[in-house]
């Protein structure tokens, strides 16, 4: 057993960073990042909750929606009613227009770094970038009214418009604008997009995923005012809450998933289908609702007219939509708190068998996991998509990509893309769309809490399941690579998207919960946050003050590390020394030392002189008191045995006992390496085949964060040491991990030189194939000919071939 005792660790006092400086490599890793967080007030209070006064805005929509399949275009008209809740007169409104991003001169057009051209590039590449110069993508205006039709001054701002209202509205006041509009739906399949169409050659159909397809207005807040900063094709999406009626008219042979609740399922739904979803709620597996046959039926199917789908969604920030004849439709139920959601799933059979088996059970299991650790799931249905578009997340809906080969095959990695992405993308119906944080400006609000709620998911899916994100030594790499910004970023200037809007937050958040706070702690304090910010808008400062306020603990340290630094982990072993207390008994003294004479190997001087006729033997008048055999010089004086018992006689029982310990004491010397301060995890190994874990908690560092010292005590002997054996802390560096120091192979190949052939052997080589390949076209004439049997004989040329 050991006990682990602060050491003395000599430090000079830190200077306190400006808080200017947060990007720095400032030594003062425990600096209080306070300052650096909005000033606490009313709206948003010091413990990280909706204060007092918390305001935000809401917009409600009605919408009449055609989507027209022979021309790809959208016809639209959208009736906003706006509520200004905020304290604040408003003298106009911002209005996102998103599907002006395709415009050829729009500015993620225009922005976009040049392709690599210097050896080659894939045709989808190519004809991806000539589409989007012709492509007349981006916002029609007919009109923009009031509810009565008066017409409103309005400014378009490339991605975003202004609408001048006539008079200031008012706190607490509403005004409807109506907007007229229409737009030219992308092919998703060659221009990257969040919604659009994927046309199929071989039965002439279409899926479409509609999105971003009509003008929304744009956030109001307490904390930035208007966030009207142009789309530029990663920074999503900052909407406000309101509640929808949607009628969207299609193809009548058509079918349509969408954000809500379908409001005239007798008027669309054949009553076969109806009856099938109804027998769905109430299944604890998929059923379902319009059939593999039934779907390549509809295929056919060219009726001319048209429906109306008409659907309703009550707090909801966003909506979308999915319309074809090709789809499958399955659902099932899924119990939340004593509610029965659907989770339904709507797929092409080009999709099959890799959908009807995992997308709605995906689904399901995304509702059950992160209900446990956010929120309850408060809509009543769940939907997964598949058709153009990889991954995209909207209220109730989302889109997903991955198939299997045409002959229905898959590999492990298609299987398990899809049951992520579905998981990822049913994952954001609780963040961003009801924890409802700010996209534009903070990727990983909603990214990153979400993707580490996908590992938790995933891992909950089946045991060793291949998870991307959220295991600390996969985001190794990225974190020692360099080409990197801080997690604290905006959404449109970080340069490793991927990486630092969804894998570093969530590795961080992993590490946060399994290593630093613990699982009872974190979790508590993560649903706590859910709970508070549910329907609202948090900002990071929201995000880290609850997770302190909830846990109980100081975490600045970690946040300034983790988010607003871009140093990684390393910290290694330097050195190990061993103690022991020396009793002061003479004889004790004189043993030890006459052992360590003893041990001593003799050094090469010695060893080597050994054979030199000394003179002292041939001249024996030099040989004293000291040159005789009978001379111990560990002799212990009895002057020296009195002294000690003297000593001892004025001690207590206790001290004589701690005199008498045979403790050792270990000083373990640790350095920071790579900057980034987390808890020192040790594994002790004793020479009696035992181990221990120690975990030292970040703390350690807060005097001194490149070295600090650890004094462990222990009554058995230490053979080695080995930091963070478990691989929790995202440590970069295994090769000062361990004491005594441990070889970590690494692996190199072997290949062997091969000589290029020169033009002329190349030409040699083709026309000799050429001469071989007539010489056998010939022989093959002549071999026919001799194997073709008499009529009679009975055999085939096969037989005839085998038998030469």
């Amino acid at each position: 057993m050991f006990l682990a005792a602060t050491g003395t660790v000599a430090t000079r006092a830190n200077a306190q960073e400006l808080p200017n400086a947060k990007h720095s490599d400032s030594k003062d890793k425990f600096f209080q990042i306070d300052s650096w967080l909005p000033t606490p007030g009313q709206t948003r209070t010091a413990s990280g909750a909706p204060g007092p006064a918390y305001w935000q805005q809401r917009a409600d929509y009605d919408m009449d929606i055609t989507l027209d399949d022979e021309n790809q275009r959208i016809e639209g008209k959208v009736r906003i009613t706006y509520h200004n809740l905020s304290p604040h007169p408003l003298s106009y409104l911002w209005i996102q227009l998103d599907q002006n991003r395709f415009r050829p001169d729009s500015d993620q057009v225009l922005t976009e770094d040049a392709p690599d051209l210097r050896s080659r590039i894939s045709f989808t590449d190519m004809k991806s970038i000539l589409t989007r110069m012709v492509f007349n993508g981006g916002y029609t205006l007919k009109s923009v009214t009031d509810e009565k039709g008066g017409k409103l001054s309005y400014t378009v701002n490339k991605t975003m418009m202004r609408i001048d209202l006539p008079e200031p509205l008012a706190a607490e006041q509403t005004t409807t604008i109506v907007i007229d509009y229409s737009y030219n739906i992308v092919d998703a399949k060659v221009i990257r997009a969040r919604g659009g169409y994927e046309f199929f050659e071989e039965d002439k159909n279409h899926i479409y995923e509609i999105a971003q397809f009509y003008p929304r207005v744009a956030a109001y807040t307490d904390y930035v005012g208007w966030q009207n900063k142009q789309f530029l094709g990663r920074g999503e999406f900052t909407l406000e809450l309101g509640d929808y009626r949607v009628r969207l008219t299609v193809p009548e042979d058509m079918v349509v998933a969408a954000t809500g609740t379908l409001q005239n399922a007798e008027q669309v739904m054949s009553p076969v289908w109806s009856q099938r979803l109804a027998k769905a709620r109430t299944s604890d597996v998929p059923v379902y609702v319009i059939t593999p046959e039934e779907a390549k039926e509809n295929e056919t199917r060219r009726g001319g007219g048209n429906k109306t789908w008409t659907f309703e969604a009550s707090d909801v920030r966003d909506f979308a939509f999915a319309a074809s004849r090709k789809f499958i439709w399955d659902a099932m139920g899924v119990d939340v708190d004593g509610r029965r959601v659907l989770a339904m799933s709507y797929f092409p059979r080009e999709a099959d068998p890799l959908w009807s088996q995992y997308s709605t059970e995906a689904i399901a299991h995304t509702l059950e996991v992160y209900g446990r650790y956010a929120l309850s799931y408060p809509y009543p249905v769940a939907i997964s998509v598949n058709g153009p578009v990889y991954g995209m997340e909207y209220p109730m809906i989302c889109f997903n990509g991955p198939r299997p080969e045409t002959d229905g095959t898959y590999s492990k990695n298609t299987k398990y893309a899809l049951i992520s992405v579905i998981i990822h993308e049913v994952g954001h119906n609780f963040f961003p769309m009801i924890v409802n944080s700010d996209e534009r400006q903070w990727t990983w609000m909603d990214e990153g809490l979400n993707t580490f709620l996908q590992f938790l998911a995933e891992q909950e899916w089946e045991e060793d399941y291949p998870s991307r994100r959220g295991p600390p030594e996969k985001i190794v790499p990225y974190m020692v690579g360099g080409n990197q910004r801080p997690i604290m970023t905006g959404s449109e200037e970080i340069l490793q998207f991927g990486n630092n809007g969804y894998s570093k937050p969530a590795t961080a958040l992993n590490i946060l919960r399994e290593t630093i706070l613990g699982r009872e702690l974190f979790d508590f304090a993560f649903r706590e946050y859910a709970q508070r910010w549910k329907f609202k808008r948090p900002t990071p400062a929201d995000f880290f003050r609850t997770m302190e306020d909830a846990s109980g603990v100081d975490l600045d340290w970690f946040w300034r590390g983790w988010f607003y630094s871009t140093e990684h982990v390393d910290i290694g072993i330097e050195s190990v020394r061993l103690y022991q207390i020396d009793s002061g008994d003479p004889d004790e003294k004189a043993e030890r030392d006459r052992q360590e004479r003893d041990r001593k190997e003799p050094d090469v001087s010695e060893e080597r002189n050994k054979p030199i006729a000394k003179r002292i033997e041939w001249q024996p008048g030099l040989k004293d008191f000291y040159n005789n055999p009978e001379y111990d010089p560990y002799k212990v004086e009895e002057e020296d045995r009195k002294s000690f018992q003297k000593f001892l006689d004025g001690l207590s029982s206790d001290e004589r006992s701690l005199l008498r310990r045979t403790t050792n004491f270990y000083v373990v010397d640790f350095r920071n390496v790579g900057g980034l301060v987390m808890p020192v995890i040790v594994r002790i190994h004793y020479s009696d085949n035992t181990n221990e874990m120690l975990r030292i908690p970040a703390e350690i560092w807060r005097r001194n964060s490149q070295r600090v010292s650890k004094l462990i005590v222990s009554d058995k002997e230490i053979v080695s040491l080995e930091l963070d054996p478990k691989r929790e802390t995202a440590d970069s560096s295994e090769s000062n991990n361990h004491w005594p120091p441990k070889l970590v192979p690494s692996r190199f190949k072997l290949f062997k030189d091969e000589k290029k052939k020169n033009e002329m052997q190349k030409a040699n080589v083709e026309q000799t194939k050429d001469d071989s390949a007539g010489k056998e076209e010939a022989d093959d004439k002549d071999a026919k000919k001799e194997s073709a049997p008499p009529e009679q004989s009975g055999k085939t040329d096969d037989v005839e071939g085998e038998s030469r």
